[in-house]
């Protein structure tokens, strides 16, 4: 399946030069996936929710300082390429050409709406991501847009005192929180002084009741709900107090450039953060760990980039975190170091360890076959 029908015309478009202030009002008044950037007419890069909180930035900061560079794709591209590109340029849309005219967009919606119905062969348990960065009802909105933007994430479940479930906050609870001023302050005066803005507690800005997903439900199951409640996440609880994960959109993409190749299936997100390493070293290197264990077949590997402001002559702090979904398990190492490969062995060298130590999960042996034949026509 390609993207030729779940491309669309419409799109929200701005110059590099628009004040950041006039970007978040469109995200309120229009409530765009994401915008597309242009310099002179031509394509530039795209800006998300996200992409607004990544620091304080003043309102008349130019769009081009939190712009994406997103890959260009074809309109006749194939369905998994496109969902391998949004998850590795961490975006939520790309920028679609028929041979050199921008076309339109493709956003990460349009693509889960088109696969819905192949959705029912997984569950949600075989997707979602099991470290959880969490944040207490007492914290402060500084301290959330600090974990949001430190862990590359956008929601955090928010717990009590007692360590349950209660609410959850988001990157568009911030956006909006922030677009809004005063009036998103309640009982809270604080005549507009951002620094006192960013020391409500979570509790006034939190969604609740928290809409959640079983590890046993199915992932079609689950994008609904998404859908239905516009929302780009759900947080898995068996019981609905305690948190398990987080299933997300960008979960579910990531599943579907699953493929029967006989070369490992390894994803890499911020991939524009590779300087000293390329894209064949990471896989060679994984696959070399898991050759090592014949008994361990590994199914998909991530590998995730995320850059620190701390920099050394120059060269950024990265973390990297890796992440096995294998025969037997789940098994992940992360590490830092500056620049991309120093951080990579850093976090192969954990994950390796961990292989060693990784004892009693639960083996998934039909969870390949499961999704590929469900998947498999698209």
């Amino acid at each position: 399946m390609n993207i030729t029908d779940i491309a669309v015309e419409e799109y929200v478009e701005v110059d590099t030069s628009t004040r950041l202030g006039k970007v978040r009002s469109i995200f309120e008044e229009k409530n765009p996936k994401g915008i597309v950037v242009t310099e002179d007419g031509e394509y530039a890069g795209v800006i998300g929710e996200r992409d607004l909180i990544k620091s304080r930035i003043e309102d008349d900061t130019k769009a081009s300082v939190v712009m994406k560079n997103a890959p260009r794709v074809k309109r006749t591209e194939h369905i998994r390429e496109v969902a391998r590109i949004l998850v590795e340029g961490n975006v939520k849309i790309a920028p679609v050409y028929e041979g050199e005219k921008l076309y339109g967009i493709v956003t990460e919606d349009g693509i889960l709406e088109a696969v819905l119905d192949n959705l029912d062969a997984i569950t949600v348990e075989q997707i979602y991501t099991k470290d959880v960065v969490t944040i207490t009802e007492e914290g402060h909105v500084g301290q959330a847009i600090n974990r949001l933007r430190e862990n590359g994430i956008s929601r955090l479940p928010v717990l009590n005192e007692n360590g349950r479930l209660t609410g959850v906050i988001t990157t568009h609870d911030i956006v909006e929180f922030v677009i809004r001023g005063e009036n998103r302050l309640g009982r809270h005066d604080r005549s507009g002084d951002t620094d006192r803005m960013l020391d409500i507690p979570v509790f006034d800005l939190m969604s609740n009741p928290v809409l959640t997903a079983t590890p046993e439900e199915t992932v079609k199951a689950a994008v609904e709900r998404m859908f239905e409640n516009d929302i780009a996440g759900l947080v898995v609880s068996d019981d609905g107090e305690a948190v398990d994960g987080v299933v997300t959109k960008t979960d579910v993409l990531r599943a579907l450039t699953f493929t029967e190749e006989e070369s490992m299936d390894v994803q890499i997100t911020n991939i524009a953060l590779l300087d000293t390493i390329s894209r064949e070293h990471i896989v060679e290197s994984i696959e070399s760990v898991s050759d090592k264990y014949q008994d361990m077949a590994v199914h998909h590997a991530h590998v995730r980039f995320h850059e620190h402001k701390e920099k050394l002559r120059g060269t950024p702090l990265l973390q990297c975190q890796i992440r096995l979904r294998t025969s037997e398990g789940q098994v992940a190492g992360s590490g830092e170091g500056y620049g991309s490969e120093h951080a990579f062995h850093v976090a192969l060298d954990k994950l390796e360890r961990n292989v060693l130590e990784m004892k009693g999960f639960k083996a998934d042996e039909e969870y390949r076959g499961q999704l590929l034949r469900k998947l498999g026509d698209l």
